[in-house]
């Protein structure tokens, strides 16, 4: 697809139509195509990178330029006058579309981009997690098939990393999966130990060592979704004379899992 802009005649092809609706009028921006995921992933940071032209359209492909007084009242501001305010005015605008427009593309790529993203999703899994009683981790392909047995329905406009976590939660059950844990090394101070020891018992998967002398050493295995819940308590109930270490981001066993 290519398109003339009404300014300058310049062709841009390569394009993606990002479109959206509001205040009964459509407005559309010329984007780059494989660039508005990326965006909307968190993955491209630069606005630059995704849009084609720092102009809103009613129509790319005629080259209609959306008139400021549509743009006006559509987005709730009418102060469009002082051109210092104008260019980030417009920036405005095109950030709202870009994150809540509907992308226009062709069924074959949207397919294309639901396959990939359907790889990415099962990517994700496979290195989070492992079979609870091998601790073996899932291949790949293995977990592609799973997600294909429930039935899961890529949703194009929500990144793959939640995605991914919420096909961990459906394949729970149906599957030995879970995610793979975090090996950590803990040091509480003496005073405080048997204290702190109770209240992060609950947190604590698996205790391997543990080692007491002027101070409580452990080494233990826990769930990554309580990493951040186990810093924060030792931290504060230590006022930072605690201290916890990753070994190792997971703990498994050598080759892959197999059903």
């Amino acid at each position: 697809m290519s398109i003339f802009t009404p300014t300058n005649q310049i062709r841009l092809t390569n394009v993606a139509v990002v479109r959206m609706k509001k205040g009964g009028k459509r407005f559309e921006i010329a984007c780059y195509k494989n660039k508005v995921m990326s965006w909307r992933s968190g993955a491209e940071k630069d606005l630059d990178e995704v849009l084609q032209t720092h102009s809103v359209f009613v129509n790319v492909s005629k080259g209609q330029v959306a008139k400021k007084d549509d743009l006006t009242k559509a987005f709730g501001t009418d102060d469009l006058t002082e051109i210092c305010k104008q260019a980030w005015l417009f920036c405005f605008f095109l950030l709202k579309i870009l994150a809540k427009g509907e992308l226009q593309v062709s069924d074959k790529e949207r397919q294309t981009q639901l396959e990939t993203m359907f790889r990415d999703i099962a990517t994700i899994v496979a290195e989070k997690c492992v079979n609870p009683e091998t601790k073996r981790p899932y291949t790949v392909s293995l977990i592609e098939r799973a997600m294909k047995d429930i039935h899961y329905s890529v949703k194009p406009n929500k990144s793959t990393k939640q995605q991914a976590l919420e096909v961990i939660r459906q394949l729970k059950e149906s599957m030995e999966i879970q995610r793979a844990h975090m090996r950590l090394r803990l040091v509480l101070p003496a005073k405080e130990a048997k204290r702190l020891k109770e209240k992060l018992k609950p947190l604590l998967q698996v205790v391997e060592s543990e080692d007491f002398d002027e101070e409580l050493e452990m080494v233990c295995l826990v769930d990554p979704g309580c990493f951040r819940e186990i810093d924060e308590l030792i931290r504060c109930e230590t006022k930072g004379r605690g201290s916890l270490e990753v070994l190792s981001l997971k703990d498994v066993e050598e080759g892959d899992e197999k059903l």
